[in-house]
């Protein structure tokens, strides 16, 4: 949350209920035969891939895919065969792989690689549908189809408490023997039921369990089921014996959805964006296809999973028509919308240079800079705005916007001197407010602020740059809000205020022939800040806002009389209620904080509106498509996950496959701003507001209404409660093993770290707070950790961190060798600005703040010949470089870097005894990097492998033979890194690690 503004508003948690199913994660007690696979012949193991084709509508079918340490199959892969219905299959060889990667594609171009990160496959049977990865044989044998002669149950299983995507049925006729484990599939009968009709042979009764397929049974409690013949439901552990079907009423699903409407397509170069609004559903649409045809390529179709496509690298001057159908679940179409045409253009003059570096984030250590304040490399663009002399700035000779992009690239080498490659900067569109330095006030979502730009130093040109030298952008966007002068190209207030004699100061006179830009002086008013398109002496025509003109009875505090409509509000009819939510909050864990707005200065976007989502959706395309690495989502907690789940995350993925492919969707980074202030495992209790529970896919379906829907899901899993709530293995070591995580339920957004952020006061809390909270993050290893930031330091202080250089060195150690991605906010380098007030907006100058202009202290010249390694430095910038905490960074940094465990490493404490002490290790093919790790304190570690082990710190060697390593304290801010087989000493000795 940016303002400027305070905020007086009460923080109230609900009290909330948790009631669920619990069910025992056992395997039924009845002993069952291994899987085994008979479809093909093969040297080794192998694999049984089958996909679901229900809601493709591909004519082909291909198994893109490597097993575990081997090379991809040539694009598009190996051709699948028709299983049974809405079925495709192929058996693979594995030879000596545990398991392979995947993905699926039409052989026309248009793939389904799990969101960007591939399907990870074990061997035997395995299913993909929507996703979503079980094992079992969904074409198991007639024997399971009811078609014998003999005895027969039908057995119907309800799914709807449970969040299961997919469901076996195992079994054994009375007398009979046990099917092998997981069982038959069972085919979806209706919402929340599936179904399976079994022959029994002679047998008049039935024994069952049932499981997801991916190790998560109900057996009953383990007493298993007793079913019979005829129809049985299974609902909630009870069984309805001769029942009648569950489904009866729903019958098959064979409406199609509606023709999508009012489909607009516009060329900009040889670009075509194409729009449509939703279409609707009687059980929701799950899709589109998108035809295009012209040109001398053909007909193309592609799959769209928004309501927005954006077509690239089309032929010049060529005219397009596009069409557009809805699809549902069960596979219905509806009818082509009608046709749109545009004709492109010439191709850029200068082709767009970005490409996402595309490689793990988890290997990249962030460095976090307000770009406005970091280094001057242009002072032509700096502006002061409004509040330049009321703040005190202008007496500092320090306007808001100072630093810029030109500055930005000629000081990265000073953050890759650091050691950092990742640099995340504040957002970068047009912004417009009294005091929008910092990036969140936006006002054009399409356009790249001119304040932050210069010749030869444009947003491109700093992408374009930190590639080159092997270094990630990661750029802040906001979805949640505007500019309170809204979002231009979206919906811009028609009027603010009455412009009178007194307000006149504060409304400049109108110029109908100036757009503004932040930049660009106004030649009437002298300004750059110019908001004369904001005011009025008589009702404008087609104003909504309620009681325009008629003073309210206040004053300002300069004593001016006050007017209805004289500043933004969210409940004075102002803003449509189509693009902007109508309310204040009043209970920060409540509902009313995903719908409602936060601040004055931030104008709440109706997020659930189709028209909001496409807007935003194509803005920040461009800006993938000019090569950023990642998104840092800002306010992610005050959008319902059910949106960012149905449309923002899948429109990221979707766009970044397209233009760069399947390997850079899987590591472009997104990690979002879920704002938990307490030291509590669930924010007040509130799942709905806690970052873990951002992580997660949706695990039920929900209205196909967005508006309906993030209601449903809010009351859904508040009613499940924190018990309710999924958890993952995916952070922690199997003992001393490091195991494939699962990523089959992950949303695609990853998180800041909350809770250790706000317990760094002292990093054991940190790393504690930090170890309570894993099993309940889909893969805590993607955790962006932070000390402090530019909007609060540990314990919500408002205040930048001041515990002292020991403490800073503490933090650093642990941050740089636990699980996650360590993050640093521009300066603490050398504790800059400690101990000041982070923020107060114009109330006092930015130089005393936390957010003061960095760019004193990196004067003169740096060249980086590695990251963490200085290879020459002269004037203020050397001094910095030459800080104690700059050698501790450069030295971790060096060592992160060289040990693979302590990059995208699992952790355990099991067998360890000590106050901050774990061990990490990741493998993956021929790395295989194992280490033991302490900070600060002693510790001692048993049932570790034997082996050499080196420190990484000192080069001390000591070889285990007993399972056994003991490593005396190290000192505060110290730590002891040993690496099975390791390199030994990396680095040279410093104030800290020696």
């Amino acid at each position: 949350m940016r303002r400027h503004r305070s905020l007086a508003r009460s923080w109230a948690a609900g009290a909330l209920a948790a009631t669920t199913l619990v069910l025992p994660l056992t395997l039924p007690t009845t002993p069952a035969v291994a899987a085994t696979s008979t479809n093909a012949a093969a040297t080794g193991t192998t694999a049984t891939v089958f996909y679901s084709t229900k809601t493709k509508n591909w004519t082909d079918h291909y198994l893109h895919y490597a097993p575990d340490g081997g090379a991809w199959t040539t694009v598009p892969g190996t051709r699948m065969q028709a299983a049974c219905t809405d079925w495709v299959k192929l058996t693979v060889d594995l030879g000596s792989a545990a398991g392979l990667q995947a993905t699926f594609t039409d052989g026309k171009g248009v793939w389904d690689n799990n969101g960007g990160r591939n399907y990870a496959l074990g061997t035997g049977d395995i299913t993909v549908k929507d996703g979503v990865v079980a094992h079992s044989d969904p074409c198991a044998g007639s024997g399971g189809t009811g078609t014998g002669s003999g005895n027969q149950a039908t057995v119907y299983y309800s799914t709807e408490t449970l969040g299961w995507t997919t469901a076996n049925l195992h079994y054994a006729p009375a007398g009979g023997s046990w099917t092998t484990v997981p069982g038959v599939g069972m085919e979806v009968a209706c919402a929340g039921w599936w179904k399976k009709t079994v022959d029994l042979g002679t047998a008049t009764s039935l024994k069952a369990a049932f499981n997801n397929g991916n190790g998560v049974w109900d057996n009953n409690n383990s007493a298993d089921y007793a079913l019979g013949t005829g129809t049985s439901t299974v609902k909630n552990t009870t069984v309805t014996a001769n029942a009648k079907d569950p489904c009866a009423a729903a019958g098959p699903d064979t409406r199609a959805p509606s023709v999508p409407a009012n489909v607009r397509a516009s060329a900009t170069n040889t670009s075509v964006v194409v729009s449509w609004d939703a279409a609707t559903d009687d059980t929701g649409v799950a899709g589109y296809q998108v035809t295009r045809t012209g040109g001398t390529k053909g007909t193309s179709v592609v799959d769209a999973g928004s309501t927005v496509w954006s077509d690239t690298g089309l032929e010049e001057d060529t005219t397009y028509a596009y069409t557009v159908k809805a699809v549902d679940a069960a596979g219905n179409t509806s009818v082509a919308s009608a046709r749109v045409t545009a004709t492109t253009g010439k191709k850029p003059a200068t082709p767009a240079a970005g490409t996402p570096l595309g490689t793990d984030p988890r290997k990249d250590p962030i460095y976090f800079v307000l770009t406005a304040r970091f280094y001057d490399g242009d002072s032509t663009n700096n502006r002061g705005g409004s509040q330049h002399t009321k703040s005190g700035n202008a007496a500092n000779g320090d306007p808001m916007f100072r630093g810029d992009f030109k500055g930005l690239v000629e000081r990265l080498d000073y953050i890759k001197a650091l050691g950092f490659s990742a640099v995340w900067i504040t957002p970068v569109v047009l912004n417009r407010s009294d005091y929008d330095y910092h990036g969140y006030h936006g006002y054009d979502f399409y356009q790249v602020d001119p304040r932050l730009e210069s010749t030869g130093a444009s947003y491109q040109d700093l992408i374009n740059a930190a590639h080159a030298k092997g270094m990630k952008i990661y750029q802040d966007v906001v979805y949640n809000h505007s500019s309170r002068w809204g979002a231009k190209g979206l919906f811009t207030p028609t009027v603010y205020g009455v412009r009178d004699s007194q307000w006149s100061w504060y409304y400049d006179e109108r110029n109908e022939g100036f757009a503004y830009d932040g930049l660009t002086v106004e030649p009437k008013s002298g300004k750059a800040y110019y908001n004369g398109d904001l005011w009025s002496t008589a009702e404008p025509a087609g104003n909504t806002c309620l009681n325009w003109g008629k003073p309210t009875g206040g004053k300002s505090a300069e004593g001016y009389t006050l007017y209805n409509c004289q500043w933004p509000s969210p409940t004075s009819g102002m803003f449509p209620k189509a693009y902007y939510h109508q309310c204040w909050i009043g209970n920060w864990e409540g509902e009313d904080s995903r719908s409602c707005w936060l601040h004055e200065d931030l104008a709440d976007f109706n997020t659930e509106n189709t028209q909001v989502q496409n807007y935003l959706i194509g803005a920040y395309d461009k800006y993938i498509d000019m090569g950023v690495d990642g998104f840092r989502i800002d306010t992610a907690v005050h959008i319902p996950r059910v949106t960012w789940n149905r449309r923002f995350l899948p429109a990221i993925q979707e766009r970044v496959t397209q233009r760069f492919g399947a390997g850079a969707a899987q590591n472009f980074f997104v990690f979002g701003e879920v704002a938990a202030f307490v030291n509590d495992k669930w924010n007040r209790g509130s799942v709905n507001h806690s970052a873990q529970f951002y992580t997660w896919k949706e695990r039920k379906e929900y209205s196909a209404d967005d508006t309906a829907a993030a209601l449903e899901q809010y009351t859904y899993e508040n009613d499940l409660g924190t018990a309710g709530q999924p958890t993952s293995t995916n952070a922690f070591l199997e003992g001393n093993a490091y195991h494939t995580p699962d990523h089959s339920r992950s949303s695609g957004m990853n998180i800041i770290d909350m809770r250790m952020h706000m317990n760094f006061g002292d990093a054991h809390n940190a790393f504690s707070n930090g170890k309570d909270s894993d099993d309940s993050v889909n893969d805590a290893t993607y955790n962006v950790v932070y000390v402090d930031s530019h909007d609060y330091g540990p314990n919500k202080s408002s205040t930048r961190y001041a515990g002292g250089t020991d403490a800073w060195a503490e933090n650093m150690s642990l941050m740089w060798t636990f699980r996650g991605i360590p993050t640093l906010y521009y300066g603490s380098e050398t504790e800059f600005q400690k101990g000041k007030q982070i923020d107060c907006g114009p109330t006092c100058p930015l130089a005393t703040t936390g957010r003061a202009y960095y760019g004193d202290h990196l004067a003169g010249t740096v060249t980086a010949s590695d990251f963490g390694t200085v290879a020459s430095a002269s004037g203020e910038v050397a001094t910095t470089l030459a800080q104690p905490l700059v050698k501790h960074l450069q030295r971790l940094n060096q060592i992160r870097r060289a040990v693979p465990a302590l990059q995208a490493g699992q952790y355990s404490t099991e067998g360890i005894s000590g106050g901050m002490a774990y061990k990490r290790r990741y493998t993956s093919g021929s790395t295989d990097s194992f280490a033991l790790v302490t900070v600060t304190d002693a510790a001692t570690y048993s049932g570790i492998p034997d082996g050499t082990y080196r420190d990484a710190v000192t080069g001390d060697v000591k070889t285990v033979t007993n399972g056994s390593l003991s490593v005396a304290a190290p000192g505060k801010g110290n730590l002891r890194v040993y690496v099975l087989n390791g390199p030994g000493k990396i680095g040279t000795d410093g104030p800290y690690l020696k």
